[in-house]
């Protein structure tokens, strides 16, 4: 019979070490913990279970081939509870290349991995400051400016197909604000994306003290509201407007269909592999420092993805980058702010659990 989970033992495991409070009180809660027999199967290569599996007491046994295989079989190797190796998910590929017998009668854990992806990729996304979105000051006045060109403008409509911008406009809805308004609050699901047509908003960030600290000022083609659509986020910050005057919004499903997946380019992992040996593209691991010194594809660089902005910069536009994560979904999101900012990138589709190869 399963029992619920010790809270202590959760936050020893990774990446679930790395979520914030909420989000890991969500975790635990859909936490549990199996006992499992001498000599069972845990999981079988070629299983797809979805499921993070830790050992948190006894010792178990990965196996190269069939479960009935002999245990001191090449290839094979144990875990034992409360080592820095059980730490980490055992052999975490899917489909399973590996399977695992409980070789002491054993206590494990099975966790939903896209639940535990999914709360990592809220937690990464909304810890990323705004700091970086800034108003163009060189306009006297920011009701002169063309909206629109600056929007085309921008680096991240250059790989957009000329007929989705089109499409874009087309489906856009201009919405009248007065000073005051609070267009985005902080922990909101993510609805729209936003430009601001006319008038200017500031963007703020709820502290510990209660009193919203102000993190930038973004004035007429300046666009936001995109973090929170990328990986269902909630929203990592407010956004109030400071003058009368009227935004151009984009609902969730146009803007995904828009925007960002024409931004994206995924690669299996046969492509991927064959870019970097012909050292035409670097690999970028956009999960937490832990997770890459445990798992990372050898010659990776490691950003994660909560630092990705700040670090950004530092990368060589003229390179081509290839990023992944544990399935797809924190690289997505990251490939996304990259191609923002003009560089060429390219996701490994179905992340590291389904790439083939070592």
């Amino acid at each position: 019979m399963a029992e619920p989970v010790d809270k202590k033992i959760l936050k020893g495991l990774i990446p679930a070490n790395a979520l914030k409070a909420e989000n890991f009180e969500e975790l635990a809660g859909k936490t549990f913990v199996e006992t499992v027999a001498s000599g069972k199967t845990i999981f079988k290569e070629g299983d797809h279970d979805k499921k993070a599996v830790y050992v948190i007491e006894g010792q178990v046994e990965i196996l190269s081939g069939s479960p009935n295989a002999d245990v001191t079989s090449p290839g094979g190797y144990v875990v034992e509870a409360g080592t820095d190796k059980a730490k980490h998910a055992l052999a975490n590929r899917q489909p399973r290349k590996q399977s695992a017998l409980a070789k002491t009668d054993c206590k494990i854990i099975k966790i939903d991995s896209d639940l535990l992806d999914i709360l990592l990729t809220w937690d990464q996304l909304s810890g990323i400051e705004v700091v970086e979105i800034t108003a163009d000051d060189s306009a006297e006045n920011d009701d002169e400016v063309d909206w629109m060109t600056r929007i085309l403008q921008s680096k991240a409509f250059l790989q957009v197909p000329p007929a989705n911008i089109q499409t874009m406009f087309m489906r856009m809805q201009e919405v009248p604000v007065t000073a005051g308004a609070e267009i985005i609050k902080q922990d909101d699901d993510g609805d729209y994306y936003y430009i601001i047509k006319n008038g200017k908003c500031k963007v703020t960030r709820n502290s510990k003290t209660g009193n919203p600290l102000t993190l930038a000022t973004i004035g007429v083609g300046d666009a936001f509201g995109e973090e929170a659509l990328l990986s269902d986020a909630k929203r990592n910050a407010n956004v109030i407007m400071e003058t009368k005057g009227s935004l151009m919004r984009l609902s969730k499903d146009d803007f995904n269909e828009l925007l960002k997946e024409p931004m994206l380019s995924w690669l299996t992992g046969e492509e991927a592999d064959a870019m970097v040996k012909n050292e035409s593209a670097v690999w970028i691991d956009v999960r937490m420092e832990s997770e890459h010194k445990d798992s990372g594809i050898p010659g990776s660089i490691n950003i994660p993805l909560i630092t990705l902005r700040i670090k950004s910069s530092a990368l060589d536009t003229k390179k081509k980058y290839i990023v992944y994560c544990d399935s797809g979904r924190r690289s997505s999101a990251a490939a996304f702010l990259l191609s923002e900012r003009g560089l060429q990138v390219y996701c490994l589709k179905g992340g590291l659990v389904e790439r083939t190869g070592d």
